[in-house]
C-alpha cells in the first residue's frame, strides 16, 4: 500500500545549546521554504537556559546574576511567541519545521494540534492532561502546568515549538515568572507519577502521535 503522506524527518539530538538549536531550525526552515528539504521534527534537551519570548516582560526573569551563575543558567532572547520559560536537562523540547500552506493555514489549529500531541503522549504515561488556551496556553495536569508552547511562523513554515517536563528539576522555575503566570505550579512526568522515563523514550512516543495528528509519514533522520 502506498503512503502519500508528506515525509517528516524525525531526529532526537540529545543535548544541544540553545543558540545552536535556533540556527539549526532557521537553516532547515529556509530549506523547506525553498523546497530543498523535507519537513522535520527536531527533539532534544538544552543546557539550563531561560528564554525570553517576543511577548515577554524582561522583569519576569527574577533571578539575580549570582543565582544564575551559581546554577549555570544563561538567558537568551527568542523569536518565539510567549513569555519567559525555562529549558534544561530532563525536559523534552520539540522543534517542528512544518509547512502549513496550503491546507493548515490556521495558527490556532496548529497550536491545538501541538497540544493534542502532548496530551496523547502524556496518556501513554498514565497522565490525564488537558490543553488550555490564552492566557494559560500549554498543557496542564489538574492545576499544574507540565508543558509550554511558543512558536514562530514565516511564510507559513513553523519553528520553535514545545517543552515537556519529563524529569526536569522544577526548582529552576523559581528564577522566573513562568509564562507570565504568577504563582503557577509547574510539574513533570516524574513529579506526578514517581516514574522517571528517559527523555529519549518520551520523544519516541511523541513521534507516533505527531504523525497521527499532523498526518505525516515519519522517517528517522
Amino acid at each position: 500500500m502506498s503512503d502519500d503522506r508528506k515525509l517528516l524527518e524525525t531526529t532526537f539530538l540529545g543535548r544541544v545549546e540553545y543558540a545552536a538549536a535556533v540556527e539549526l531550525q532557521e537553516r532547515r526552515r529556509a530549506a523547506v521554504i525553498e523546497g530543498s528539504a523535507s519537513e522535520a521534527l527536531f527533539m532534544l534537551e538544552h543546557a539550563p537556559v531561560f528564554t525570553v519570548g517576543r511577548n515577554a516582560d524582561r522583569a519576569d526573569v527574577r533571578a539575580s546574576t549570582e543565582w544564575l551563575e551559581a546554577r549555570g543558567v544563561t538567558v537568551a532572547e527568542s523569536s518565539r511567541g510567549g513569555q519567559v520559560t525555562f529549558h534544561g536537562p530532563g525536559q523534552l523540547v520539540g522543534y517542528p519545521i512544518l509547512a502549513l500552506d496550503p491546507d493548515r493555514r490556521d495558527i490556532r489549529r496548529y497550536v491545538r494540534d501541538l497540544q493534542a500531541v502532548l496530551v496523547r503522549t502524556l496518556a501513554d504515561f498514565d497522565l490525564e492532561a488537558k490543553a488550555r488556551s490564552h492566557p494559560e496556553i500549554g498543557v496542564w495536569v489538574g492545576d499544574a502546568k507540565i508543558a509550554s508552547l511558543g512558536i514562530h511562523i514565516r511564510r507559513w513554515v513553523t519553528m520553535h515549538g514545545f517543552a515537556l517536563n519529563v524529569t526536569t528539576d522544577l526548582d529552576y522555575f523559581g528564577g522566573i515568572v513562568a509564562c507570565g503566570l504568577d504563582d503557577v505550579r509547574m510539574a513533570s512526568i516524574e513529579s506526578l507519577t514517581g516514574n522517571s522515563p528517559t527523555v529519549a523514550a518520551v520523544a519516541a512516543r511523541v513521534i507516533g502521535h505527531f504523525a497521527e495528528v499532523f498526518d505525516r509519514q515519519p522517517v528517522e533522520g
